[in-house]
């Protein structure tokens, strides 16, 4: 519909290779088609967002509050259980990914959902959830966080769960251990859960429902999980004691309230209704939205409150219902998706002034935060105000991966106004560069986000309280610096660089942090190095190639899943995705070498395998929110990344070809002009 066959034909002309005409012809079909898939995906006001698909824990949490808040709709509740059944697995469970087994939250969620919706326990399908869930501990194994929404139902009692007290919100930051220490997504999560934790509004089921049968060794072990012990002197166990003193003095003020509470629990509800405000709902991510209803509630919001009725509006968008079934995203993904498939478009040969283009980046542009948000309490600097955020909306949280992105996209297009774009691009670039943590590394959203002793408290089970440096984000910057002309003298690119030689894999590769994950992660550094100019027959970065080279699989794709996250003897396994396929693809293609057999073989399995319309079939979990316990789909992904490899592979053979004869390719052009 927005397709130019004069802009978007990507072909070479005169590019000499050993591989067979046939499939040099074939890659440029491939490109193409891929230009022209997404061309169509273009949203008019110039974005691109894909689905953000996940387990089914979302849907059961949204069933699971409508009974709590007691107005389920009966027909949407048909159209969840339909969802939630789809998703369970031979052996009676839910997963947490695609392929992954049956995960001891997702099955229990599931099974309370169904439970809730009527669905007599007798059904076969119900009997062989309940086997799995007692097979896998039960209740008593789940996280806090999903034991937080049974003692909602009065399936749970309060003193079996950790007390998350508003008063964290009092403690300053002149104390090692105070609440902007802890990850920005935590942060949101957490605001709304003191305040539930403080009104306690506990709803008990009606219908009789209850989870006794999920408790294989008798509820007592509920209990245990939180009992302090004696002689014990580890930080876990001080934490438990504190626990347990927090318990006693909220016990001994009722009804009246103890120190310092109605000051918190007012910081509280000041704290999370300002950042209410520009946003699509709290932190503009699912259990921040869902958990600030509640709040809501509790606190004594009527029903026809215009920030309840938001709240709601805001919830409801991430739904998609269907005929028969209703599907739930986490949140979206428009800056993220947009950015990339900026650069993949640009990369494979569409001009910088193609509308298409231009509308993308003039978007990009409009969505920068210009607002000192809560990344300020971290990283106090002077610097203007600037970043980008991955959501349509979230003035709050701009993260430094999504403007590290924009950026990388925003210099490669050109607009009607360049001076806006420069500046603008000017902005971001200094602002994400005073985000850099003291061992040289790049974080997500925070700066030096990394006091392990948070991982200590109670409810920390989540694996999600901190926001640590990674390789992945460390190398993209790097790359970014590396198209700007930043050498290997830079203090700041000197220290990155230590920091990324320092996280390598003894077999040679890196860990993806947001990206499943040793794939990602290597492939993200070694991109990174190339762009710096690095030396790529260093051996450290050999080193990556060859673990790449030998991860490959017999049909010429890669693939690994999530459990390398659990056990990195996995590493590397997993049937063969285009996503996946692409990062190692353009991983090899970083060592100048287009001859090299694994990235041919890798080439021929993403033309091989991609469908007419010039998109790409892919349904691993290739996407990392919080390792071990939350991943995406990121949709767009299996459409994007390919392109990008193809077009980075196209310009190894014009290089080669320029070589050959003499002639400056479009490749070394492109490398001189960055």
């Amino acid at each position: 519909m927005r397709t130019s066959s004069a802009n978007t034909d990507s072909r070479a002309t005169g590019a000499a290779t050993d591989l067979p005409a046939t499939s040099v012809t074939d890659l440029h079909e491939s490109l193409r088609r891929s230009q022209n898939y997404l061309l169509r995906e273009q949203k008019p006001e110039g974005y691109w967002v894909g689905e953000l698909i996940v387990d089914s824990t979302l849907v059961s949490d949204t069933l699971a509050y409508h009974h709590w808040a007691g107005d389920v709709d009966r027909a949407w509740e048909r159209k969840a259980i339909n969802q939630i059944l789809d998703r369970q697995l031979p052996d009676g469970g839910w997963n947490i990914y695609f392929g992954g087994p049956s995960e001891v939250n997702a099955t229990i969620k599931a099974y309370l959902a169904l439970k809730l919706a009527g669905v007599p326990v007798t059904d076969p399908r119900m009997l062989r959830a309940r086997e799995m869930a007692r097979n896998l501990g039960g209740v008593p194994r789940m996280n806090t966080f999903s034991k937080l929404y049974l003692v909602l139902l009065g399936l749970v009692e309060w003193h079996q769960v950790p007390t998350i007290p508003c008063e964290v919100l009092l403690i300053g930051k002149w104390f090692h251990v105070n609440f902007w220490e802890m990850s920005n997504w935590s942060r949101a999560m957490l605001v709304p859960l003191a305040i539930i934790n403080h009104f306690r509004p506990t709803r008990p089921l009606k219908n009789g429902v209850n989870l006794d049968e999920l408790y294989p060794n008798g509820k007592w072990e509920l209990n245990e999980t939180l009992r302090p012990r004696y002689f014990d002197f580890s930080l876990r166990n001080a934490f438990l004691w504190l626990d347990k003193l927090h318990k006693l003095a909220g016990w001994l003020g009722r009804p009246g309230l103890p120190p310092f509470r109605a000051r918190a629990l007012k910081r509280c509800e000041e704290w999370m209704l300002e950042r209410l405000e520009g946003t699509d709902g709290l932190a503009a991510i699912f259990p921040a939205m869902l958990n600030a209803l509640i709040a809501l509630k509790a606190l004594g919001y009527p029903a026809d409150h215009p920030q309840v009725r938001r709240a709601e509006r805001e919830l409801k968008k991430l739904e998609h219902e269907t005929a028969d079934s209703v599907r739930i995203e986490p949140c979206f993904s428009p800056v993220w998706d947009t950015a990339i498939v900026t650069i993949c478009m640009h990369e494979s040969g569409v001009p910088a002034e193609h509308p298409a283009m231009k509308r993308a980046v003039e978007w990009l542009i409009a969505k920068e935060i210009r607002f000192k948000g809560d990344w300020w309490h971290k990283n106090p600097v002077t610097v203007e105000p600037s970043g980008w955020v991955f959501e349509y909306e979230n003035k709050w949280n701009p993260d430094v991966d999504d403007t590290a992105m924009v950026l990388m996209a925003l210099r490669r297009v050109a607009t009607d106004n360049p001076r806006r774009r420069d500046e603008c691009y000017q902005r971001g670039l200094k602002w994400m560069l005073t985000f850099q943590c003291k061992d040289g590394g790049w974080a997500a959203f925070d700066k030096d986000c990394t006091k392990g002793i948070l991982e200590k408290v109670p409810f920390a089970d989540h694996n999600a309280m901190l926001d640590p440096e990674c390789a992945d984000i460390t190398a993209r910057i790097l790359e970014l610096l590396g198209y700007e002309g930043y050498g290997t003298d830079n203090p700041q690119v000197k220290r990155a660089l230590q920091f990324v030689k320092n996280h390598q894999e003894a077999d040679g590769s890196w860990y993806g942090r947001w990206g499943v994950n040793y794939i990602y992660g290597t492939w993200q550094v070694l991109r990174g190095m190339r762009a710096m100019n690095l030396d790529m027959n260093e051996q450290w970065l050999q080193r990556g190639r060859r673990w790449l080279e030998s991860v490959q699989h017999d049909d010429g794709g890669w693939g690994e899943r999530c459990n390398t996250y659990d056990d990195p003897v996995f590493k590397g396994q997993g049937p063969s995705t285009a996503s996946q396929t692409a990062w190692a693809v353009m991983g090899l293609c970083a060592f100048d070498n287009p001859d090299l057999p694994g990235l041919k073989r890798g080439i021929d399995y993403l033309i091989r395998t991609q469908s007419a319309d010039g998109s790409w079939a892919e349904e691993e979990t290739t996407g990392t929110g919080f390792p071990c316990v939350f991943y995406l789909k990121y949709d767009m992904y299996r459409n994007a990344w390919p392109l990008l490899a193809l077009a980075c592979y196209q310009r190894l053979l014009e290089k080669k070809a320029a070589g050959k004869n003499g002639q400056p390719g479009r490749t070394a052009a492109a490398l001189a002009a960055a």
